[in-house]
């Protein structure tokens, strides 16, 4: 998945420096990834460690993180599953009403035919659900195949804070339901759908992760389609975009953000905590250092990267991008 903030090219890079520091083996760590997003960090330690446990407030990573993050052992029948969602006939409903070509209100996320397919797979993993032929396991993997099967062929530049005048050659394709493939561990994992400053204060560990929103963009407006096809529920979309409520996090809000990051510091009860931001994010890195400075021994590790924008054009192209991130280390 194309996702702002995404840390697949980091995610080696985090697990060798949080190896380095840390002073017990992985196997024996219980390891919070409190702002997880699609789960990348969190899918990176799983094999590793004792436990993970992710979070995040935002509903369609919770789902992507029950899948990639809870379920930890073989799914019966999974690939029959998918079968059946890839030989469905499409449907009109709300997806395709409300965000897809030809629909009642013009906005063109999907072609038409991708709409109102989004539409049938969606409803019948639903029925499955309601009529109890698949288990919670087998239903958070089916509808995480959806989302990302979903997410490849929407028609936009990168996000869904706007959709692209034309059908793009990589949306006009016909989506495929991929399976959303997860790592076997013997050990469970914890998986949340809280306000991360508020999880905090119930949970406790050995390494904490954060990797918290880092400017203005909310989560809940970029990604707000990928919230209506999870929760499929009945709204108004409001707007050209047909935007949901949605949650709004302090750390996307200039003039909180610092205060909640050292409210969680002080409720963290982890021996390590391990912060990823980068060089533009609304916390100068000496304002993090000063706080974090205040519970514990201090260190900090930085790597440059090209990190990758999307821009509006028919083939998604991409310009290279090169920025510092930044992983401030807290032995508290």
């Amino acid at each position: 998945m194309n996702y702002i903030g995404s840390k697949n090219k980091l995610s080696e890079w985090i697990k060798t420096t949080v190896e380095n520091k840390i002073s017990m083996l992985l196997s024996e760590v219980v390891f919070c990834d409190l702002f997880a997003g699609t789960g990348i960090v969190g899918r990176k330690f799983k094999p590793f460690v004792k436990q993970v446990i992710a979070n995040d407030v935002e509903y369609y990573s919770y789902i992507l993180l029950k899948n990639y993050i809870g379920n930890h052992q073989e799914i019966s029948s999974a690939a029959n599953y998918i079968q059946q969602l890839n030989e469905l006939n499409g449907k009109k409903g709300f997806i395709a009403e409300e965000y897809g070509e030809n629909g009642k209100a013009n906005r063109l996320f999907f072609s038409e035919e991708n709409a109102q397919k989004i539409d049938a797979c969606r409803q019948q993993i639903e029925r499955w659900k309601s009529e109890h032929e698949i288990s919670a396991n087998t239903y958070y993997f089916l509808l995480a195949s959806l989302l990302e099967s979903a997410d490849k062929i929407a028609n936009t530049a990168s996000v869904y804070g706007a959709f692209l005048k034309k059908i793009k050659t990589s949306a006009s394709k016909k989506m495929i339901i991929k399976p959303a493939e997860f790592s076997l561990t013997k050990n469970n994992h914890q998986v949340f759908q809280q306000d991360g400053n508020k999880l905090i204060q119930q949970i406790k560990g050995d390494v904490l992760y954060l990797d918290p929103p880092y400017n203005a963009r909310q989560y809940g407006a970029n990604y707000h389609l990928l919230n209506t096809i999870a929760k499929y529920d009945t709204f108004v979309p409001k707007g050209k975009t047909g935007l949901p409520d949605y949650y709004k996090s302090v750390y996307c809000k200039k003039n909180e953000v610092a205060k909640a990051f050292e409210k969680l510091l002080e409720n963290a009860q982890f021996s390590y905590i391990f912060l990823s931001y980068n060089n533009e994010g609304l916390m100068p890195p000496e304002t993090i250092k000063k706080i974090m400075q205040r519970y514990g021994k201090y260190s900090l590790q930085t790597k440059e990267y090209q990190r990758f924008k999307a821009d509006k054009t028919e083939n998604r192209n991409h310009t290279a991008n090169a920025t510092v991130e930044y992983l401030h280390i807290l032995e508290k």
